[in-house]
């Protein structure tokens, strides 16, 4: 097995908790095989990212667009397309009249919900690296111990009784209410807690982080 290395990407300070001792494997029985858990649970948090970054898109197009509307001289003959310059084929642009219904407060609102936009993405590919990091020997799925490290890294408890659509579930919902709720924070304590047990952040985490991201 590969040694995983250390994560280096993310521009947080992680305050790092000190454990007792390292809590025992639990070993699988028979009904614990959790069957596609990662699998579910890494497409719930992307399908989010997906949506995150269309709407992180258009309130930056918008911006732009109101930006060069207050400060460029002259100003444009007529609506445009809102877009930045050399934006790749196919990539979604948004017409002039669609950014002042959107924003009827102009610039200033439309730089705020960028930064809230920009905040929610933020959250959303940071737990998406935090679930990347719970399949501890990337073999693209979670073994017993490593949903109930998930899950305790969260301080939520972890039952093996449980069919896997229920931690499913659980997970799902902790995703979701982090991100309704901006709390960042959060999800970097939990990714702590889980360096803090040995998981590392690895060159295909990376990999497939950024496949998702870009």
């Amino acid at each position: 097995m590969r040694q995983k290395t250390a994560s280096a990407i993310l521009p947080f300070t992680l305050a790092l908790a000190a454990w007792a001792a390292p809590l025992p494997a639990l070993p699988l029985t028979v009904g614990d095989e959790p069957g596609d858990l990662f699998g579910d649970f890494t497409a719930h948090i992307g399908r989010q990212i997906q949506a995150d970054k269309r709407t992180f898109l258009d309130a930056q197009l918008c911006t732009e667009w109101f930006y060069q509307k207050r400060f460029q001289k002259p100003p444009r003959p007529q609506a445009q397309g809102v877009s930045a310059t050399r934006r790749a084929p196919g990539v979604r642009t948004l017409e002039a009249r669609e950014c002042d219904q959107r924003y009827p407060g102009g610039l200033e609102s439309a730089r705020d919900d960028f930064s809230r936009r920009q905040s929610t993405l933020s959250i959303s590919l940071t737990f998406y690296e935090l679930a990347l990091v719970g399949d501890r020997n990337d073999d693209l799925a979670y073994s017993a111990g490593e949903i109930r490290d998930l899950l305790e890294s969260f301080g939520l408890p972890y039952d093996a009784r449980l069919a896997p659509s229920a931690h499913l579930a659980v997970l799902s919902d902790k995703f979701d209410t982090l991100r309704g709720d901006g709390d960042m924070e959060a999800v970097m304590a939990s990714l702590s807690a889980l360096f803090d047990r040995g998981y590392r952040f690895t060159e295909q985490d990376m990999a497939t982080l950024n496949r998702v991201s870009g």
